[in-house]
């Protein structure tokens, strides 16, 4: 049957060469004066009503979708999906709040206002906002710093005033997600949403795997009931863990076993889910039922008074603190953005839809702003409940909704219940939850494998984030990226092509064997954009690749021609002592007659110099690289000009993109002159060989055509 198959298929292969052979394009040798002609620009309406209305839907999105919304085909997955998110989001609003430093039942609140707001403004039908371990943890380094117990201690026994501590960090926390909100809503509507691009996926996942250690190390003190020092600024994890280590002896039994209890019932109960995905609708809610358990045995058995262990207590109120929080605001606004934009857009891609980020940064920004009013502390999306969300069937915001109103009436009706609830076991739910975050610790082998540049990346930043704290972290980490560009487009690869017979592809010679240098025509690309920081090296490479030194054999250029003029002057002045003499007026003339010879421009040719001549007579830089250009970059181009010129190598230009600034850049930098004109500009580096082929050493003339593949 193979040798059926075979021959069954040798007609379509031999169908598919002749298709080949007879494949042919023809057109105009184009260069940037020809392209320029054909173009047309066209007006398009600036006011108009559909505008004004795309505009309103652009900025208030709930109004583009929810009339096309579906309530045979949606609902039902919706109010599930929604159901299933607030099942969730109640245990990690407390436990979140913890890591923020302030009163658990605060992220009950962060969980329903900013839900609502982002119903309406957001842009992304999949991801769940609320409460985030790591905007959490970063929020909780403000408020630890800037109202540190130090600063509550009362009494001879130099006991703690939780109410007025718990109250400062509350005003602490809404103040700064007011700021939060401003930064991102005033970005957005600058429509500076592509701040984000400096943050790379190696960056942001290092990032959150350290703010995971660190989320891990700030609930060691509630696991074991250690009462710590409160620290922040660079090396203060460290510190941080050294005391724990020291004050180990003094732990609570209750509140260790406690923990245990909790952390272990919650691995179950995830093996579990883990086990039975198939069967069941939605996933066992094992931290919501750990919370229950826990709120009713410590309430019945009376673990605080009896073993000492910390429960959650009354909401407090206090103060409120506005100044020294822009830096730390500015931070976490751009890292909530980042892990929400992240998201929206992978969400949005599985689906089929397209996310704003503009739009997003405003959605986000409203949700702090107005949160922070409600004394709620900044939020962004959680990956755990987005991926609840859409996998319980939830195909709009609708599940949002239905989850911040489900917290509405537990913050109305149900949460004074929570108040005998251990924290301790808030702090085994954090733990268990960090599963996902800490697992990033493999990208270190897979990026060992794919990319070092990016696991470099990842570990500056890990180690930059443990070291330094979050904020100074994120900005030694962006900062340490952004020069790692600037060095990488520092060391760009350079190479000489070849035309792959047959077609009008040109490939590195050093990389394609089939690839062959066109004879009489070199080549030359750059992986980078030329600018100021490497303008001098591609000038280098350029001249080492080509195979001739070009600097020498300009110096013995000039040094021959100024020799050869120094010798006929000497000969006209010792002819011009013999001036009287017939003869010497003959020979006289005749040296001025070799003089003008000299200067004439067949005189001063390499070969008449008894110099050697490059083994190409054109020269084509490939530009498609180019993404805009700069002085240094002009005044480079124009000395490669003038360089190669002087050794009688004609200089090309090619592939400089019509969507690109380049060519107007050009303009604007006074390159273009009588000596460089857009005849020297081409659509493709095609354009450019054939054209140098058919005109060695010559400027341009008419055109011809552009015809491939070329035989060769």
């Amino acid at each position: 049957s193979t040798l059926q198959d075979t021959q069954a298929l040798l007609p379509v292969t031999q169908a598919m060469e002749l298709r080949k052979r007879d494949y042919h394009v023809e057109r105009p040798l184009m260069n940037q004066e020809q392209l320029e002609e054909l173009g047309t620009y066209r007006c398009i309406p600036r006011c108009s009503r559909a505008r004004a209305q795309a505009l309103l839907f652009q900025h208030l999105p709930v109004l583009a979708w929810l009339p096309r919304y579906s309530l045979r085909d949606w609902l039902l997955g919706d109010l599930l999906a929604g159901l299933s998110v607030a099942i969730m989001q109640l245990p990690q609003g407390l436990a979140y709040a913890l890591l923020a430093g302030l009163p658990p039942v605060f992220g009950l609140y962060s969980s329903f206002y900013p839900v609502f707001i982002y119903f309406l403004f957001g842009t992304s039908r999949h991801i769940s906002v609320g409460t985030f371990a790591v905007m959490s943890v970063m929020v909780g380094s403000v408020t630890e710093s800037l109202a540190p117990d130090e600063n509550f201690l009362q009494g001879a026994n130099s006991t703690v005033d939780e109410a007025a501590r718990d109250g400062v960090r509350v005003q602490l926390a809404s103040t700064l997600s007011v700021l939060v909100g401003l930064f991102q809503v005033g970005l957005g509507l600058v429509r500076f949403g592509f701040v984000v691009t400096y943050l790379s996926e190696p960056l942001v996942r290092g990032y959150t795997t350290a703010a995971s250690v660190q989320v891990f190390i700030s609930q060691l003190k509630y696991v074991f009931g250690l009462q710590l020092s409160s620290r922040s600024g660079p090396l203060s994890l460290i510190y941080t863990v050294l005391e724990v280590c020291w004050k180990l002896p003094q732990s609570v039994v209750g509140t260790v076993v406690t923990a245990l209890v909790a952390g272990v019932a919650l691995v179950l109960v995830k093996l579990l889910n883990d086990k039975l995905r198939r069967y069941l609708p939605m996933p066992i809610p094992g931290e919501l039922l750990t919370l229950i358990g826990a709120t009713g045995i410590s309430y019945g058995v009376g673990l605080k008074p009896r073993f000492g262990v910390d429960v959650v207590g009354n909401i407090p109120a206090g103060p409120q603190l506005f100044t020294s929080l822009l830096g730390y605001a500015f931070t976490i606004a751009v890292v909530g953005f980042a892990i929400a934009i992240s998201l929206g857009k992978i969400f949005a891609l599985r689906h089929g839809y397209r996310v704003d980020s503009n739009q997003e940064l405003v959605a986000l920004g409203l949700s702090n702003l107005i949160g922070g009013v409600f004394q709620c502390f900044p939020v962004s999306c959680s990956m755990s409940r987005s991926l609840v969300q859409e996998s319980a069937g939830g195909n709009t915001q609708v599940a949002g909704a239905v989850s911040s109103l489900f917290i509405l009436i537990i913050i109305v009706k149900l949460g004074e219940l929570f108040r005998d609830l251990p924290k301790a076991v808030l702090a085994a739910a954090i733990i268990v939850n960090l599963k996902g975050m800490l697992m990033q610790f493999t990208d270190i082998r897979s990026l060992w494998k794919s990319n070092r540049m990016d696991l470099l990346i990842w570990l500056v930043t890990f180690v930059a984030t443990i070291l330094l704290n979050l904020d100074i972290g994120l900005a030694v980490a962006v900062v340490f990226s952004l020069l790692l560009v600037i060095v990488r487009t520092q060391l760009p690869r350079y190479s000489v092509l070849g035309q792959v017979p047959d077609t009008d592809i040109y490939q590195d010679v050093a990389e394609y064997s089939e690839a062959r240098e066109v004879p009489g025509v070199k080549v030359f690309r750059s992986s980078a954009t030329m600018y100021f920081a490497n303008a001098e090296l591609y000038s280098d490479a350029l001249k080492q690749r080509c195979g001739v030194d070009v600097d020498h054999l300009i110096s013995q250029k000039k040094k021959r021609l100024r020799k050869q003029e120094q010798k006929l002057k000497r000969l006209r002045k010792s002819l011009q002592k013999q001036a009287g003499d017939p003869l010497g007026k003959e020979l006289e003339d005749i040296a001025a007659s070799g003089q003008e010879d000299a200067k004439a421009p067949d005189g001063s040719t390499l070969k008449a110099l008894g110099l050697p001549q490059p083994h190409f007579h054109s020269l084509v830089l490939d530009l498609g690289a180019l993404s805009f250009v700069d002085t240094v970059c002009i005044k480079s181009l124009k000395n490669i000009f003038r360089d190669f010129r002087e050794i009688e190598v004609e200089v090309y230009m090619a592939a400089c993109h019509s969507a690109s600034p380049v060519v107007a850049q050009l303009e604007a930098g006074n390159f273009f002159d009588a000596s460089i004109s857009k005849q020297h500009l081409f659509a493709s580096v095609h354009d450019a060989v054939l054209f140098a082929l058919q005109h060695p050493r010559s400027g341009p003339a008419s055109p011809v055509l552009v015809s491939w593949p070329l035989a060769h």
